[in-house]
């Protein structure tokens, strides 16, 4: 044991769909975060959406040519985002939820289509008790799909 007074980082946590479940109130068809990979406390997460060719908006977002539709890609980060605010300021079961406030920069760079791994990584920009701000990435491999910062506010269900 060193002789600062540092206290040891928490063990990274990942979770299950149970898991995800359990912090989100989203609901099929509208839980866009599959699984956690690795969630560490007030910093950082990396969620997986695993995009299929069942999802619902692929039968009008493009007949033929089915692209995942931006404004989701975003709600999913938003979710990722969400699931972080819970582990991190404790909020399961306090009836309080992560409500989205403002999306800006929003920048979309590659089509995300079926049988896609998206992989959703967001940090906290600024934590405070009532707003938070959050930047995300949401990936296909190493190529960026949608980059975007975004506000959330904890308040009551």
């Amino acid at each position: 044991m060193s002789g600062t007074d540092e206290t040891p980082a928490a063990a990274p946590l990942a979770l299950d769909i149970k898991g995800v479940m359990a912090a989100l109130p989203h609901r099929y068809p509208l839980l866009l975060v599959d699984r956690v990979v690795e969630l560490v406390a007030g910093e950082r997460i990396h969620a997986i959406k695993a995009v299929s060719m069942n999802e619902q908006f692929f039968q009008g977002h493009f007949p033929g040519r089915p692209i995942m539709p931006g404004v989701l890609q975003i709600e999913a980060l938003a979710q990722a985002a969400g699931v972080l605010a819970v582990e991190t300021l404790g909020l399961a079961g306090t009836g309080k939820l992560v409500y989205f406030m403002a999306i800006e920069e929003a920048k979309f760079r590659t089509p995300v289509e079926p049988g896609c791994l998206l992989d959703l990584h967001v940090s906290f920009t600024q934590k405070r008790a009532r707003v938070c701000k959050f930047a995300g990435k949401a990936m296909l491999g190493d190529k960026i799909a949608t980059e975007v910062s975004f506000t959330a506010m904890i308040a009551d269900a």
